[in-house]
């Protein structure tokens, strides 16, 4: 999983105030157009659907995602993508994983070449196993300046103005310096770092174990068990991420541990309630015929579990949970066969410089 594409970089100089492009109008989509607008910049949000683009310009709002906020002026929504990205300075890409890759194609290359992107999208892609910055470097015609915000930040509580901070990671420290000026404020404070592999992998892990938090909650195992499934999760993120080349310790971070924190106890976590509802007995499919948004981890299981093969990683979690999503598995069962498997010391061998063990 490396990074290409890197440089050399074309000469730029970083826009004061720029014009900042956000694609996808999804509930965290609009809590990062609110964030920059906040701080007095000009943005631009691309919704996919003409119809609701047009009601959220006239309206203001979208109540059924983000019913605590009104929209300022001085950010302009709409589902042509040119007007959007072609005078944009920073471009956010707020996509589900699932989607990113074709909203990267058709979009992409109508923003200037000497744009900054970032990606707010947590998630790994299916075949590939690409991060979603790798997904913008394999599409774009050639250097490009990209980064990665991640970390423990419920969209809500974004729009709100409660506290959040999160991590940024780039490829280019200028570029990740510029925008953690840009978009900082006291209510959300950004730290920086090279580490994209490892910020970005946390945030489509936990997706993951915040499912089996839920599951482990709705069948009622007490907070004794989640605190051990939260901790013992950090473990397989940590095995995992190292093996694709990231800083162990990046997953001790904001984009690790604090990620995996919120989204294992916050009851705002989509991926949570759907684990909730499996623990309590509903299939999979009546819950997301019924579940407004993307729990992104449903299918981030999937290629997790495909990307801990490529790796070899043993990763017993991440295994039952796919199991429970994709081979109909019972949720009981799971935990019959995460218990009983061999004892074994608590550290990870690979962490005191042994080979990989579950």
């Amino acid at each position: 999983m490396t990074i290409s594409k890197t440089g050399p970089w074309p000469s730029i100089t970083f826009p004061s105030s720029p014009n900042v492009a956000v694609v996808g109008a999804g509930a965290w989509g609009i809590a990062l157009a609110l964030v920059a607008a906040r701080q007095g910049l000009k943005v631009s949000l691309w919704a996919r659907n003409e119809l609701k683009a047009k009601e959220m310009q006239e309206q203001r709002d979208n109540p059924t995602l983000i019913p605590v906020a009104k929209l300022p002026p001085s950010l302009s929504i709409s589902s042509i993508p040119a007007q959007v990205v072609s005078a944009a300075n920073l471009i956010i890409w707020a996509i589900p994983s699932h989607a990113f890759r074709s909203a990267v194609k058709n979009i992409l290359p109508l923003a200037p070449l000497e744009a900054v992107h970032v990606t707010a999208s947590k998630g790994i892609e299916d075949d590939t196993f690409a991060t979603m910055t790798s997904v913008l470097i394999s599409e774009a015609a050639g250097p490009i300046k990209v980064g990665a915000i991640s970390g423990p930040s419920f969209a809500l509580e974004v729009v709100e103005g409660l506290p959040t901070a999160v991590t940024l990671a780039s490829n280019h420290r200028e570029a990740g310096l510029w925008v953690q000026s840009l978009l900082s404020a006291p209510g959300f404070r950004i730290y920086t770092s090279s580490d994209l592999i490892g910020v970005e992998l946390g945030g489509a892990l936990k997706n993951v174990y915040a499912i089996a938090a839920g599951i482990s909650d709705g069948l009622g195992l007490g907070l004794n068990a989640r605190a051990a499934l939260i901790t013992r999760a950090l473990n397989e993120m940590i095995r995992l991420s190292k093996a694709a080349g990231a800083n162990p310790t990046t997953l001790s971070g904001l984009s690790g541990a604090g990620d995996l924190i919120l989204t294992c106890t916050g009851n705002l976590s989509r991926n949570r309630q759907v684990g909730l509802r499996i623990g309590a007995g509903e299939k999979l499919e009546a819950i997301l015929s019924s579940s407004k948004g993307v729990a992104e981890g449903v299918k981030n299981a999937k290629s997790v579990w495909g990307l801990a093969n490529s790796l070899k990683q043993s990763l017993p979690m991440a295994r039952e949970v796919y199991r429970v999503l994709y081979e109909d598995k019972s949720p009981r069962q799971g935990l019959v066969d995460l218990l009983t498997r061999r004892l074994k010391e608590e550290m990870p061998e690979e962490l005191k410089g042994g080979q990989s063990s579950d």
